[in-house]
């Protein structure tokens, strides 16, 4: 489904992201992983768009879409969610998800497609706030709701978009705890579905541990690891890259102890 080879990009003298060769198969969720600075939000700045590559060539349903900038990325099947909420902060929560809803089935500004198409793209946006537990605010202004509702917002943009693979960039930070479940469980449910491939960015290792079936470490932008949760986990060159965190190989050995995950 996606495919980056040899992807790298330079900042002056400094290599931020540094001849990583992955693929990302349909039905799977991976989790990238690193300490801070490894380079995770970079690599997916590379993928999304949001950088140009020094070097390498990134693939999504065998297409080669280097050159193409991140709209044309999105119109093809990317679909981001950034560590920092990116909405519209003065329209409404229902106007944010459909507008994406619009952007998604192609919707102009032709009368007659409005006329036609609204309530549909009305009820499918009421649909998706449903799921994230957002329906009841779908009047408020977007800048209005508290910062874990802005998360799950920028889910339902995500959602909406119906890509054909999710990049989710820690979208579960600075979420209060009874928040967090909700955004776990929409992840679970897309990749229930089997047909999308998921990749996340997450420091908080008992969410990986949960949702992934493969792991890809990143360290000093460059792939260090890549396997099953378990043996990624334990790996001593991932726990090394960790600094020795304890917490690391903590999550390391509960890992080992219940085996690989299961998805």
């Amino acid at each position: 489904m996606l495919e980056t080879e040899g992807l790298s990009v330079r900042f002056g003298g400094h290599v931020a992201v540094d001849q990583v060769s992955c693929r990302f198969a349909a039905g799977t969720l991976t989790a990238i992983v690193g300490p801070n600075g490894a380079g995770k939000t970079t690599y997916f700045n590379l993928i999304s768009g949001q950088l140009p590559a020094t070097a390498g060539r990134v693939r999504l349903d065998g297409e080669d879409i280097t050159a193409l900038p991140a709209p044309l990325r999105t119109r093809r099947g990317l679909g981001r969610a950034f560590q920092l909420t990116q909405l519209f902060p003065g329209l409404s929560v229902l106007e944010n998800v459909r507008l994406a809803v619009q952007a998604r089935r192609g919707g102009g500004l032709n009368a007659w497609s409005v006329w036609l198409d609204h309530r549909a793209w009305i009820d499918e946006a009421r649909a998706l706030l449903d799921a994230v537990r957002l329906d009841a605010r779908r009047a408020l202004p977007a800048a209005g709701l508290p910062h874990g509702d802005q998360r799950k917002l920028e889910v339902a943009l995500l959602m909406a978009l119906d890509p054909k693979v999710y990049l989710f960039d820690e979208p579960t930070a600075g979420m209060s705890a009874d928040e967090v479940p909700v955004v776990l469980d929409l992840i679970r449910a897309l990749k229930a579905r089997r047909e999308r491939a998921i990749l996340l960015v997450e420091h908080k290792m008992d969410v990986v541990r949960e949702l992934a079936d493969r792991i890809v470490v990143l360290h000093n932008g460059r792939l260090v690891a890549d396997g099953e949760p378990a043996a990624v986990i334990a790996s001593p060159v991932v726990q090394q890259a960790y600094l020795g965190s304890a917490a690391f190989a903590e999550a390391g050995a509960a890992a080992l102890a219940a085996g690989p995950a299961v998805g």
